[in-house]
């Protein structure tokens, strides 16, 4: 016998919202490199639930993650985990086809996306200077409370008897006799299946398992915080260039968290801000607002980790279904942190029923076989 059923290799949202569901049908351990779940890329999000963001590829694991997202379980958190925002993309008359192509893109989704002219946009977003004539408002976009969402699933995970080892990078991982021999850290242990939920260390980790690397690609993403006179609006919305140059947003005691959108190809590593993106963010904002830039008060980067489609990849590895990729969220990985975890355990137990309206061959890794 093994000592687990399932290894989660990753504790940051994908791993402890798999190890969550996962640990209700049979024995987990849930393996972290770090000393700290959440680390590299959940603790560092600016994370909002966005039905556009990611493309329509995504999209269905955005909106069936929604609903729990607004009305958890009583027994797994207090409250909605996410608070409406809306979001506004907007662009000049020369982007007026990216406009056409996002409306087309989405057009059979069911996103309630509306068109907003110059004087709606303005509305939204005091000191627009006056090239940004076009907007596409999404009225339902909310922010999502990263660290609570995180908590609850690791908190879910521990209460249903799931083991959380950190300081354990996974060393050695073999298939024999049917189970995988493990060793991480000072953990040595078998399991009957790997997830593999180590978010940039995905293709890392899967060459320790003499598994075939997919080509998941990490990306540096910079935000910074900033303060700004006037002080921003609190009910200003998640702001999104058309042409996917910048986004911003408040933060609390009039604060802008701005990002020039950068994805800068990295190995996989401890991400930290450069000047350069950080200038380039606030030169980009500046062309959009009249606002005064008073300081920089904090800034930050993370890791983004994309298949080569930017298509999440969650399914059982062509050469050994006991390897189980969970990985590839890219930027998206926590706003639709619920349905893909869904999908995961029901691909992984036929007992748990899959999200609705998500196609999982959309998804698998034998796309790339």
């Amino acid at each position: 016998m093994s000592d687990f059923d399932f290894a989660i290799i990753g504790a940051g949202i994908a791993g402890a919202s798999l190890a969550a569901l996962l640990s209700a049908r049979g024995s987990v351990v849930l393996i972290e490199a770090e000393a700290h779940p959440g680390y590299h890329s959940t603790g560092r999000s600016a994370a909002f639930w966005d039905e556009c963001y990611g493309g329509p590829g995504v999209q269905p694991l955005t909106t069936a993650s929604g609903p729990f997202l607004a009305a958890p379980p009583a027994d797994f958190h207090d409250g909605p985990l996410m608070h409406p925002r809306g979001a506004l993309h907007i662009g000049t008359s020369e982007q007026t086809p990216m406009a056409d192509n996002m409306l087309a893109e989405f057009a059979a989704s069911g996103v309630h996306i509306e068109v907003s002219d110059r004087a709606a946009v303005q509305e939204l977003v005091p000191g627009l200077r006056a090239e940004w004539t076009h907007g596409l408002w999404e009225p339902a976009c909310c922010d999502i409370d990263v660290a609570a969402l995180h908590a609850a699933y690791l908190r879910q995970a521990k209460r249903q008897g799931a083991q959380l080892y950190c300081n354990s990078r996974l060393s050695a991982a073999a298939w024999q006799n049917g189970a995988w021999q493990i060793s991480a850290g000072s953990l040595n242990c078998s399991a009957n299946i790997i997830v593999n939920a180590a978010g940039a260390w995905a293709d890392e980790v899967a060459t320790i398992a003499q598994i075939r690397p997919l080509g998941i690609q990490p990306y540096r993403r910079t935000i910074a915080q900033l303060a700004v006179s006037p002080d921003v609006p609190a009910n200003l919305p998640l702001v999104i260039g058309l042409d996917g140059s910048f986004y911003f947003k408040p933060d609390t005691g009039g604060r802008l968290w701005l990002s020039p959108h950068d994805e800068t190809a990295t190995p996989a590593c401890d991400a930290a801000p450069e000047e350069l993106d950080v200038a380039i963010a606030i030169d980009r904002l500046q062309q959009v607002v009249d606002w005064d830039i008073k300081r920089v008060e904090h800034k930050w980067a993370g890791l983004r980790s994309f298949a080569p489609d930017r298509l999440p990849v969650i399914g059982r590895d062509s050469a050994n279904e006991a390897f189980f990729w969970f990985a590839g969220q890219g930027g998206f990985g926590i706003q639709t942190a619920p349905a893909a975890a869904q999908l995961a355990a029901s691909l992984l137990d036929e007992e748990v029923a899959a999200p609705q309206r998500v196609d999982a061959d959309v998804y698998t890794p034998a796309r790339f076989s």
